[in-house]
Parts: structure tokens; sequence; C-alpha cells
């Protein structure tokens, strides 16, 4: 349910004022924020992301990717002081009754699953302030020991092998970061919390149908400071139903965005070197430059202030990528009344096989937690090939023994790291990509005589037939070169076992 593209923890929050509505000359009145204590609240989760590439890949469209969720969460509010509330959600990872299509159409369901496994926990107590925007989390130290317990065994509690996995596979930095600022747990497990806090707001205001209202704050990108535009507008209200419905468009500075996105922007054109080596100066220029923007709708009750229904999309586009991520919550005990984008309400969409296998309850693998919260990168531009029988399938993913042409170290330019760059023979270049075709989503091994190397997981196809292998020492890269340069040297592939 998470996703690094969905990881946010600064919003602007509409300043509502009044405990009781009123429709006068000068406006509509909103009240604030005000729920009752100790009533469970369940809400309708739906989410979809489409990613697209087709940029990088030879066939238009062939690359974009849609997977989407259905939720059921529920929330308590369990007390209120003056200065704070505290909120209990509960969470689960089952698809609501009556959602419609096979579990397969909902993948984003199992990868919640798994993150749920991999924190320890299908509850979260948090401290907020009083419009609900997440600012402490209860029972941080009971989630980060789980995680190191995960991290320090292997599949079914076998422990792992070498002290040092943990610290390899970034299990230790992904902790750290939690521990740092446990608020990432909050927007990994219940983004919905900040979402339905954004039409909230203790205070109260008087607001004129029609009639936007802008305002500016900076969000923080890798240590750089972006600036975001927010325009509010009250649509319309319900005398009736007893709600108004609000817009909020918000959109990041150009220049400042683009400058944000310049290291992931470079990282994307290094694993495409052959298309980037001919891009004109145009294309060039199109790809530095980047672009946020944010749309929500939101319906608030006129009795208490609280949202109980919300609609979200945002687009970020990037060196020729596009990222849309869409959001729909509705309380259950209400009527909907927002149209809902046609991604969320499709019977079936056609739909990677993302080959996502369920964590154990009590123990993971290593290597496994960043995983979790992130959705693999999209599919191929050959995706239309697919393997239609069992047999097929098998054959599709048996290990490819791979020829190499040329091997040598050399120092990125981006990561300033040293790194093995192999290049195979235009036969075995064929047969590497058709295998990462047939692996997506899935964990590789890579092996050079018979010692395994890499256990990469495959979250795009390599078309080109170069392989990159960072991340060991700089002997070691230069040995393996070596074992490479003699004649006839191959590469074993094949499916982690």
């Amino acid at each position: 349910m998470t996703s690094l593209h969905w990881k946010r923890f600064v919003w602007f929050c509409v300043c509502l004022t009044l405990s009781h509505p009123a429709w006068s000359a000068g406006g509509i009145e909103i009240p604030g924020y005000a729920p009752a204590t100790g009533v469970e609240r369940s809400y309708r989760v739906q989410k979809a992301t489409e990613t697209n590439m087709s940029f990088w890949f030879d066939k238009p469209g062939a690359s974009a990717m849609t997977v989407r969720g259905a939720f059921r969460q529920r929330m308590t509010v369990l007390s209120r002081d003056e200065g704070s509330m505290r909120l209990r959600w509960s969470l689960s990872a089952d698809l609501p009754e009556g959602i419609t299509g096979l579990a397969d159409s909902y993948q984003m369901n199992l990868l919640y699953r798994n993150s749920l496994t991999a924190y320890g926990t299908a509850a979260l107590e948090l401290e907020t302030d009083l419009n609900g925007n997440p600012r402490d989390l209860s029972g941080v130290d009971q989630i980060v020991a789980h995680m190191r317990a995960m991290a320090a065994n292997g599949p079914g509690g076998v422990p792992a092998a070498g002290a040092s996995t943990a610290r390899e596979s970034g299990l230790d930095d992904i902790i750290a970061k939690l521990e740092a600022n446990p608020l990432q747990i909050v927007a990994a497990l219940v983004p919905e919390a900040q979402l339905l806090a954004t039409g909230q707001s203790y205070q109260a205001e008087t607001m004129e149908i029609g009639q936007a209202s802008a305002t500016s704050r900076d969000e923080d990108y890798g240590g750089l400071s972006v600036p975001v535009t927010s325009t509010w507008t009250l649509e319309s209200t319900d005398a009736t139903a007893r709600t108004a419905t609000l817009s909020l468009s918000e959109e990041a500075d150009g220049a400042a965005f683009s400058q944000s996105q310049q290291p992931a922007i470079a990282n994307l054109m290094t694993g495409f070197p052959e298309r980037a080596k001919n891009l004109t100066a145009d294309q060039l220029a199109s790809l530095k430059h980047a672009s946020k923007n944010r749309s929500v709708e939101l319906v608030v009750s006129l009795n208490d202030g609280s949202t109980l229904e919300a609609s979200e999309i945002v687009t970020v586009e990037a060196a020729g990528t596009t990222l849309r991520t869409y959001t729909h919550i509705q309380r259950e005990d209400m009527p909907a009344s927002l149209q809902l984008p046609a991604v969320l309400t499709a019977k079936a969409l056609q739909t990677p096989d993302l080959h996502i296998e369920p964590l154990p309850s009590a123990k993971a693998g290593p290597g496994i937690l960043d995983e979790l919260s992130t959705l693999p990168a999209p599919p191929t531009a050959s995706q239309d090939t697919t393997v239609a029988a069992d047999n097929d399938a098998a054959k599709a993913i048996a290990p490819v023994s791979l020829e190499v042409k040329s091997a040598e170290v050399s120092l990125s330019p981006v990561s300033y790291n040293h790194g093995l760059n192999i290049v195979l023979t235009p036969e075995s270049a064929a047969k590497f990509r058709d295998f990462t075709q047939a692996v997506l989503g899935r964990q590789t091994q890579m092996l050079i005589n018979d010692k395994v190397v890499m256990e990469p997981w495959m979250r795009e196809p390599i078309m080109d037939g170069r392989i990159v292998l960072a991340g060991t020492d700089r002997k070691d890269l230069e040995a393996m070169a070596e074992q490479l340069r003699v004649p006839g040297a191959e590469i074993l592939v094949r499916l982690r076992p």
C-alpha cells in the first residue's frame, strides 16, 4: 500500500471554522473537526498506480503497467485533549466483500499483506494534531525489534548465512531510517490518515462557493527545497446530506522540482545507455524536465467537520516516464458522491504477473524488506510474448549460460563507485533478454565459476546485453573480470532456488 511514490509527511490543511454550519450572504460556514471518541469508523479504500516508460522501449505503450488494490480499514478516535488526539487504525490486506474481479486484479493487496508481515503489526496507534495529521507513533520499538529479527533469520526461521547479510541487503539502512523517522511506518501502512486529514481542521472557516484561495509551502526533496502552490475551492454543498465538496489543486515549481530529480534521472539514463547516447538535444532537454501535480476532491461533513470521502490523483513526470497514483477513500456509513476514475472501477485489468510470494508469518528471508513497500518496475515492451503452457513457462525460466564479449572495471560517473561492466555476445544478449522478460518481478541469481556473485530482483528487462555488477570490493571485481576474460568464459543466470 505503500510505494516510495506515496510517502509524504507535510500536507496543507484547509482552515474550517465554527461548530455549526450556516448559509449566509457571506458564504458557508464549515465546522471544525470534532470527531466522536470511542466510535469505530470503517473506510473502503481503492488504490491504483499507472507507470509508463514507453519512451525507453521500441513499442510505444507496451511498457505501461497498472497495479491496483482494494482495502477495508478501520479507525477509532481513542481520546482528544486541547492539543492532540490518539487514533487507532486496524489494518487488513483482505479484499473487501463485494469487490468484482479476481484477486489477481488486485496485486497491491498481496504486496500490502507482505508489508504487514514485515512490520509485524495489523494495527497502529497514532498521536495526531487536532486535524488528524500523524505526528507520533506508539510501539516503534516493537516494530523495529520484529524487523531486526526478520533480518537475522532466513525463511521459516533458518538463520541467515553471514553476520553481514543485513548490512549487505540494506536492511540496516532501512531500519535506521524508520528509527530516525517512525512516521515513515505510518506513510507505508496507513497513508489514508493523512489524506483524510487534508480536509479536516479543528478550526472553522466561512467559504464562498466557487471562490479560489491560494497559498504556498516548501517541500524537501533530498535536501532541496521545492515550492508548492496549493489552490482550494469550495465546489458545492448539499443541504440534505449536510456535506460540502472541496477541491485542492497542487503544483510543484517546475524548475526546483526538476533540479531535485536530476540524480534519479541520471540513474535511469545510465540504465539505458544505448538509448541515451542516441538522444537528440531536444529529447535530452525534455528528459531533464520533471513535474509533479496533485488534485484532490474532498467531501466534508457539515456536522463534525470530518472527511467522509476523498479522491486523489498524483502525477509525476520525469526522464520520459510517467507515474500516476489514484486513491479513493469512502466512509462506509455514508453514500459515495464523487466520481471514481475508470482505473478503479474497471472489472478487469491487464495486469503483469508480479510473482508475489507471501512472507512466512513469523520470519522472513534476508534482503526482502526493501522490496515490500515498492512496486516492481513496469513490464517490458515484449510482454505480448507471454508463455501459454506450463511446459513453455518452465522452459522460459530455465537457467541460461551466457558468453562474455568483454569485462571491464570502471568508475561510475553517477555513484562514484567501481563496477564490473560486462558485455555479452550478440547471441547471449538475445538469450539474456528473453530470460529477463520471463522472470520479471522475481529474484534471480548470477553465477561465475559456480559461485553466486549477485541475486538481483528482475525489475525490468535487460535489452542490450550489458550487465553491471557493483557493491563489491574493487579487488574482487578485478578478479572476476580476469575470470571472464578467459576465452569461452560464461555466466550462468537462473531463478533463485
